[in-house]
Order: structure tokens, then sequence, then C-alpha cells
């Protein structure tokens, strides 16, 4: 099995600063490992903006920055054994994902995509220390889409959660192992 990583917790939970953190210690056990940061967040706003920010000056230069919204698969295609990759975050991913197939999006048009995630991580020879929301904690959304997204992004949560090694839950900047 691969040692990829799949962190997972709410909003401010403290999940991304727990991945940059082993995404660092990981690179400090070899020269030879470049660290990869992929955002898959869109600017559209100005709140957007400064989380982006937040984030981006907690990094130095020796992070590698790869900006893919939807794209994922065909961006872990160039990674080697050389890299470690921190994607920040699937949700964020889902999200753009679902907004690009648009408002009649269905399940199964989702669901491939997620299937594409899935396979991409798994043939690559890159170490993947993967960011996501736990979303499926809280009410059922009352929209159709809104339901698509919350319904697939824990779909989404488990097939990776099969496929890799470590997983972690984060609550209170906390983490809680539940794969090891």
């Amino acid at each position: 099995m691969n040692n990829h990583h799949l962190i997972l917790g709410g909003a401010r939970s403290g999940k991304s600063g727990f991945a940059e953190q082993k995404a660092i210690e990981l690179a400090n056990s070899s020269n030879d490992l470049r660290l990869n940061y992929v955002a898959t967040a869109i600017c559209f706003d100005e709140e957007m903006k400064e989380r982006i920010a937040h984030h981006q000056q907690r990094r130095n230069e020796r992070w590698i920055e790869h900006e893919e919204s939807s794209a994922l698969d065909t961006l872990f295609s160039g990674f080697d054994h050389n890299d470690i990759v921190l994607v920040d975050c699937l949700t964020l991913w889902l999200n753009n994902v679902i907004y690009n197939l648009g408002e009649e999006a269905t399940n199964e048009q989702v669901e491939l995509e997620i299937e594409r995630l899935v396979s991409s991580v798994n043939q690559s020879n890159a170490q993947f220390i993967m960011v996501s929301n736990e979303v499926g904690l809280g009410i059922v959304p009352m929209g159709k889409v809104s339901r698509l997204f919350v319904d697939n992004a824990g779909r989404m949560n488990q097939a990776l959660a099969r496929v890799v090694a470590n997983v972690t839950f984060i609550a209170a900047g906390l983490p809680m192992k539940l794969k090891s």
C-alpha cells in the first residue's frame, strides 16, 4: 500500500496547518524530495482572497505552488517519487467540479470525476497529503445542488480513505488517527 495521507476535519479545524507540518517533516527526511502545494481554490471575492493569502503566508520558497481548480488527474500524472504533494482542498475541488458540470449535474457524472481522482492518486509514485472537509456531520441541506455536494463529498472521502495508508481527523486543532 502507498503511504498517502488523507486529512479530514471541519472548517478552521487546523487541517491545513497539520497537513503542511506533515509534508515538511516528510521533506526533511530526505534532501531529494520536492514540496508541492496544489491549491484548488478559485479566488472570486475579497474573503476568499484573504483566505488564500493567509495560507500562502505560512509557506516559504521551498514550496512549489500549483494552482489547479479541476483537472487534478492531469496534474497528478506529472509528479514522481521525488514529489511530496499537498492538496488543499479536495472539497473545494469537488465544488469546482460540480460548478463546471452545471446545475443539472448528476451523481453519476460527479462519481466519475471522483473515480478519476482516486485512480490518479493510486497510480502516482508521488506521496500525497490531501486535505478535505468532513461536511456530513451537520444538517442535510435543502437544495438539490447542496445535497449533491454533501453526498459526493462523503463518497469522495470514503473512496480515498479506502486506498490511502493514513487517515487523520482534526477537531479543534487536535489530530485523531482514524487509519494508520
